[in-house]
């Protein structure tokens, strides 16, 4: 992909449309134009999204840049209501890039569906028969669907979990391990679990209830990481290696405090569920699985590590479920989720993980370091004062008047905003 020219978030001249005008550019694809400018969802095909539509809510569709992922350049898509997001992360890798970007990798989309299993009279019995005719069980997985195996996913395994004492009795819970391939997963897993609950019966004779995925996708992990020597961090009056022991003392504070850790790795996710939900993903599920995996040892911790190396740079990095993919659902529907999918150019569900993983690095980075440095509420209400000018009645040219007059006073609330704004409003 072309690097954008920098510069992109200054452009004045009809801001956002210019902004845009310079993306679509890039793709020589006026469809994109429209596709992401906003409206692009029909009510007539919101309808058939989802049940009961009266009609439709928009957020913000902005633009990370600078990212570099395994030597590959890419525009990202946020959709978020939140300031500071969309800039921060694209200033941290902006500062990435001047010590080789992110490397990022993950596993193969392998998800788990989920068959419980009850009035098990002889578990070992039950155990074994599901052991002997685990092809057997695999192949009538597979029977659900031949396209998924015939480009290389399907039912690979099982997984026997067994609960022998809860409050309804003892319970074997069989996994369905399935490769995914592009997609998310849920509607395919689902339905080879059903699929194959009667022959589970007769070979258990027990009765099976619940059939459904497990959005904790442990199986399928993305990671990464980043290096950035010291000088890179310089801030202030600071100097890099100072930077660099205020982000280390604030992520092991994360590592060891449950209390921090929930606001530590909200944060991460500041920067995962824009692209998530930009990319028409279900960043619930994503929001589900990387908490669950937070607490995978018994206690809630971070998602994320930063540590001074032998190098003396900051290293950083993350691991976590992703479960998302690029066919089926919104990701096929939706004209925005289409576009943004488009902008980015990745080719797989695995490479959109690892660029997702790789900016909720980003967005960490870029909290730890206001945190430890001057605190996240000074860049951040520079970047909240449009917000305070418009909650004010700032409209036009006033906006930017009122949002400088607020900077410069160092009193950016919404009663300075009123002060300062135009006798005329």
């Amino acid at each position: 992909m072309k690097k954008i020219k920098s510069g992109f978030s200054n452009l004045k001249n009809a801001v956002p449309n210019a902004r845009l005008q310079r993306i679509t550019n890039q793709f020589s694809d006026e469809s994109m134009t429209a596709n992401l400018r906003g409206d692009a969802l029909s009510l007539e095909l919101a309808d058939g999204m989802i049940e009961n539509v009266i009609g439709k809510f928009e957020l913000p569709l902005g633009v990370a840049t600078h990212f570099q992922v395994n030597g590959k350049e890419y525009l990202v898509p946020m959709c978020v209501e939140e300031p500071s997001v969309v800039a921060a992360a694209s200033y941290m890798a902006k500062l990435a890039r001047k010590c080789g970007g992110f490397i990022a990798n993950a596993d193969a989309p392998i998800m788990r569906g989920q068959i419980q299993i009850l009035g098990i009279d002889d578990m070992d019995q039950a155990r074994t028969a599901i052991n002997r005719h685990k092809r057997e069980i695999i192949e009538l997985a597979n029977e659900k669907d031949r396209t998924l195996v015939a480009l290389g996913g399907g039912c690979q395994d099982l997984e026997i979990h067994e609960f022998s004492d809860t409050h309804v009795g003892s319970m074997m819970i069989l996994h369905l391990l399935v490769d995914v391939r592009d997609a998310m997963g849920a509607n395919t897993v689902n339905t080879m679990a059903e699929h194959i609950s009667p022959l589970i019966e007769k070979l258990t004779s027990g009765y099976v209830k619940l059939r459904i995925l497990s959005n904790l996708a442990d199986r399928r992990l993305a990671r990464a990481s980043v290096e950035i020597e010291s000088s890179v961090l310089e801030k202030d009056d600071l100097a890099g290696d100072e930077v660099i022991k205020g982000i280390e003392e604030a992520s092991v504070f994360a590592e060891v405090d449950p209390y921090r850790a929930a606001t530590h790795n909200k944060g991460i996710m500041n920067g995962i569920d824009p692209i998530v939900v930009a990319t028409g993903n279900d960043w619930r599920a994503v929001e589900a699985g990387a908490h669950a995996y937070a607490a995978k040892d018994g206690r809630y911790t971070s998602l994320t590590t930063w540590r001074r190396n032998a190098n003396g740079n900051l290293h950083g990095q993350i691991c976590m479920p992703m479960a998302i993919g690029l066919v089926g659902g919104a990701t096929k529907t939706h004209p925005a989720a289409k576009a943004a999918i488009k902008m980015m150019g990745v080719d797989s569900a695995t490479e959109l993980a690892q660029v997702i993983v790789s900016v909720g690095l980003a967005q960490n980075l870029a909290a730890l370091r206001a945190l430890s440095t001057e605190g996240i509420q000074r860049g951040h209400m520079k970047l909240h004062a449009k917000n305070i000018a418009l909650q004010a009645g700032a409209t036009g040219d006033d906006v930017d008047i009122v949002v400088r007059n607020m900077i410069d006073n160092g009193d950016i609330t919404i009663d300075a905003a009123r002060r300062f704004l135009s006798p005329k409003n």
